[in-house]
């Protein structure tokens, strides 16, 4: 395990299914960093869609933070971290990314059924398509259940 790289801020982005509980999972994690006495700022992404067929990615929701141990302005640009809870919120997300961000995939979501529905041929895992990014995977649902 490497040693902790201390930043002054860092732009967590979490994504999923509207409905998946993203927005409150988002303003429960703003509230635990107001609680540390980081500073940070906060932008919900809801989808334009208002009942998008679940696991397609015009029904992608997301919440940004932007939080840090120094004044924070904004909710930030790209993102340092993505929690993508399925393969649509991946895919919509991916190209936000800078080269080195960590990603954590809810590997529970990643199947061949999701795939077929975010339009996804093979899985990214595989592809070597997030060779550029750090990828941690957690069965979330598995876990959580």
């Amino acid at each position: 395990m490497t040693n902790p790289i201390a930043e002054s801020s860092i732009v967590v982005r979490f994504a999923g299914d509207s409905g998946d509980g993203i927005q409150l999972l988002g303003s429960q994690f703003a509230d635990s960093t107001a609680v540390a006495g980081s500073d940070f700022s906060t932008f919900p992404d809801f989808p334009a869609e208002i009942r998008a067929p679940v696991g397609t990615t015009f029904g992608v929701s997301a919440f940004q933070i932007n939080l840090g141990s120094r004044r924070i302005a904004t909710a930030g640009d790209a993102p340092d971290v993505l929690v993508a809870f399925n393969p649509a919120a991946l895919k919509v997300n991916l190209p936000l990314l800078p080269k080195g961000a960590l990603i954590i995939l809810n590997t529970d979501e990643f199947n061949e059924r999701n795939f077929q529905k975010a339009h996804i041929s093979a899985d990214p895992r595989t592809t070597g398509e997030l060779a550029d990014f750090r990828v941690i995977e957690i069965p979330i649902k598995t876990q959580t259940l």
